[in-house]
């Protein structure tokens, strides 16, 4: 089965077109204040009325209140929302939409407990854990840490770029790979080569 690639922190329209041609499954558009890749909806809406058919837009929330999660779901086409906080499963299912639950790996944390309280999620992002950061941090984790068998595809990310796809890829067998700063010149500004040979690694890897 083809591994997919999910890139977030779009903040630019020309950079998710380019990643669209270049045939990623879907971006990520970081509704966090905090993040230095943090979109506008005025920035969000330009950029997803310019991608192409059949490109997932994915939204990503940090422990953010219902009433601005709401607001944005009826300004922004979103496909897909990532939960990358605290966030408990009731919170996740109040919009009746397809999400992602981001767990931030560390020793002794119970992911497979944690996976089976996301039950219904679409996905379980898995990141690196980081004292006071909600993820975006560009550092790798312990894949060790990844129990062999979990009961939702499991999406990779934390530390991720065109040098290590092939080495995660073997370690993890991910349903998908998820990367920002790895094919980034600056924060929030993708770098279209680093994009394209990120996309070029997983589509060559060969089990």
């Amino acid at each position: 089965m083809r591994t997919r690639v999910k890139i977030c922190g779009f903040t630019r329209v020309d950079d998710a077109v380019a990643a669209a041609k270049l045939g990623v499954d879907a971006i990520g558009l970081v509704f966090y204040s905090a993040s230095p890749r943090h979109v506008s909806i005025t920035q969000a809406q330009a950029i997803v009325r310019a991608l192409p058919a059949f490109t997932t837009v994915v939204g990503l929330f940090v422990d953010e209140h219902e009433t601005m999660i709401r607001d944005i779901l009826a300004q922004v086409p979103l496909d897909c929302l990532q939960f990358h906080g605290d966030e408990p499963p009731a919170a996740c299912r109040l919009y009746g939409r397809p999400y992602l639950k981001a767990l931030r790996i560390k020793p002794g944390m119970d992911v497979a407990e944690l996976a089976a309280s996301y039950h219904d999620a679409t996905g379980l992002l898995l990141d690196a854990y980081h004292d006071g950061a909600k993820g975006g941090t560009g550092q790798c984790f312990d894949w060790d840490l990844i129990p062999a068998q979990l009961p939702l595809p499991v999406i990779l990310a934390g530390g991720l770029e065109p040098g290590n796809v092939e080495t995660a890829l073997i370690a993890v067998r991910p349903y998908a790979l998820d990367v920002s700063s790895g094919v980034e010149s600056a924060k929030g500004v993708k770098d279209p080569a680093k994009m394209a040979a990120f996309i070029t690694a997983v589509n060559n890897f060969k089990i």
